[in-house]
């Protein structure tokens, strides 16, 4: 029983789940290590939170799990949208805890013109709604501004188109900002671009633009979408200065169009409309001038015939001075009478001033002052008295506030004088154990200056046995050559000086005699004096 069970058992290789799996793994990316897949995204919900990408590509029949990781998402050009068709490049490989395979994407493009325009419609809408796009956002051109900021590619045909342009329009300062027009991180140069000329500071070292272009050449709509990025877009909306678009020819479209101040159909049309004709404004300044010049002298004239037609209208002197001579006459003639009334007038009223002018009169008057007189004089002496009890008081309380300051300063110079003494008996006792210190430092320092002059004196030389040799000038003699026979010389030894004669001629060339061994054998031999 037991032999027949064992010739029914398979066999084929037993496997684990994990190693089955692991072989399928290897067989599925050693075959499809490498494929372009075309499909629609589906299921796409944004990045994970870790950051990968997790979708589906399918077609009418079938569907492929998709992923993106977060690397690879942030270097693409073209992000993944839901419903967009694109070509996926990438590998195959399974995903051992669901039994699943899917595609490891490492570049995504849109499929064909069509999905371009597609997104493109759809990212119009969305920034659209947003408000990017409305007229009310749009700001007026400067009429003649006085630098212009272009963001182009300097290598270019459009930069010397605009260049040109202006040149023969109108002359302007020119700031060119050197960006990638076409290809991976373009979007992201100009629209950092666009942001650093309007981050310039007005009357800073470089001048801030008045006006700024965004060009670039025609080209398909892959070679433009950089321009039809968010980023470029956003940018745009955002500027403060005045911008045109001037990206492809007539019958190209992007986003930046739709976010710019102005859209222009072609570069040099951007030129053109950031400047006006210089020749035709110098025409146009002079017909104004003659224009001008002539209302000026037709206004002088119909001034002038105003004024003669005044001057017929006006009365002449003899006719304006009529009635004012009569009246004179009539004044003059009247002028007697006028002074005889007056003075009859004037008579009776000093006749009736003098009847009421009697000395009893005047004695009550002077009666009358002299009460006031002593009226005011004792209220004067009154207000006198309080004032000086006022002024009294005052200075009393002022007296009183002056001893108190006088006291506290006292008080506070003395306190300042103590703590100046004191420190002033602080620093003179480190001052005297700074100069005890000082002092000591420099006495050591002499006594080992003393004992080096001593090692090298010549004196303790002539302790060890010594003699030094001088001519009659006092002078030290330096070789037996220069004593001469029956010259005066002077022997200083260490306790005294002793006088000598040379005799004969010196013997400096001889071999001098070895001293002895036998008599001095602990004696080393006798060093040069000089």
């Amino acid at each position: 029983m037991t032999a027949l069970a064992s010739e029914m058992r398979p066999n084929a290789a037993e496997f684990t789940v994990s190693e089955l799996s692991a072989a399928l793994r290897r067989t599925v990316e050693d075959a499809y290590g490498h494929v372009r897949v075309r499909g629609e995204i589906s299921g796409f919900r944004g990045p994970h939170s870790s950051g990968h990408c997790y979708f589906a590509l399918k077609d009418k029949t079938a569907k492929i799990e998709a992923v993106i990781w977060k690397g690879t998402h942030a270097r693409l050009r073209f992000k993944p949208q839901e419903g967009l068709e694109v070509i996926a490049t990438g590998r195959l490989t399974t995903y051992p805890g669901s039994s699943k395979y899917q595609i490891v994407i490492d570049a995504l493009e849109p499929a064909g013109v069509g999905a371009l325009m597609a997104l493109m419609e759809e990212r119009k809408r969305k920034l659209a709604a947003e408000g990017l796009f409305d007229d009310q956002r749009k700001r007026q051109l400067p009429w003649l501004p006085e630098t212009i900021g272009i963001v182009t590619s300097p290598t270019g045909a459009v930069i010397r188109d605009i260049l040109h342009r202006l040149d023969d329009r109108f002359p302007r300062r020119v700031l060119v900002w050197p960006v990638r027009v076409q290809g991976e991180g373009s979007a992201e140069q100009v629209a950092a671009a666009i942001r650093g000329f309007n981050t310039l500071r007005e009357g800073g070292r470089i001048p801030r633009p008045d006006l700024l272009i965004v060009a670039r050449g025609g080209g398909s709509l892959e070679d433009l979408w950089s321009f039809n990025e968010e980023i470029v877009v956003r940018a745009a909306a955002e500027s403060a200065i005045p911008l045109i678009s001037a990206v492809g020819h007539e019958t190209d479209v992007t986003l930046i169009d739709f976010a710019a101040d102005r859209r222009a159909p072609t570069p040099t049309a951007a030129a053109e409309m950031a400047v006006p004709v210089r020749a035709e404004l110098v025409i146009e300044v002079a017909s104004l001038a003659r224009r001008a010049f002539a209302c000026w002298q037709r206004g002088h004239e119909a001034r002038r015939t105003e004024l003669r037609a005044a001057m017929r209208a006006l009365p002449s002197r003899e006719d304006l001075l009529a009635i004012p001579r009569q009246r004179l006459d009539h004044a003059g003639a009247a002028l007697p009478r006028a002074l005889k009334a007056s003075t009859h007038i004037h008579h009776r009223r000093f006749a009736s001033a003098a009847a009421r002018l009697t000395p009893r009169t005047l004695k009550v008057q002077i009666e009358r002052a002299t009460e006031n007189l002593r009226s005011l004089g004792g209220r004067a002496a009154q207000c006198i008295q309080v004032q000086a009890a006022r002024r009294q008081d005052r200075f009393a309380g002022l007296t009183a506030r002056l001893g108190a300051s006088l006291r506290a300063n006292a008080e506070a110079h003395r306190h300042r004088l103590a703590r100046d003494l004191e420190r002033t008996h602080r620093l003179t006792e480190r001052t005297t154990r700074a100069i005890r210190v000082l002092l000591a430092a420099r006495t050591a320092r002499l006594e080992r200056a003393g004992q080096l002059l001593s090692a090298l004196s010549y004196k303790s030389v002539l302790q060890r046995g010594y003699a030094l040799v001088r001519d009659a000038d006092g002078a030290p003699v330096r070789s037996a050559a220069a004593v001469t026979p029956g010259a005066h010389l002077a022997l200083e030894f260490s306790d005294g000086t002793v006088g000598a004669t040379a005799d004969g001629e010196g013997t400096s060339a001889a071999k001098p005699k070895q001293p002895s061994t036998r008599s001095r054998p602990s004696e080393p031999a006798q060093g040069k004096l000089f």
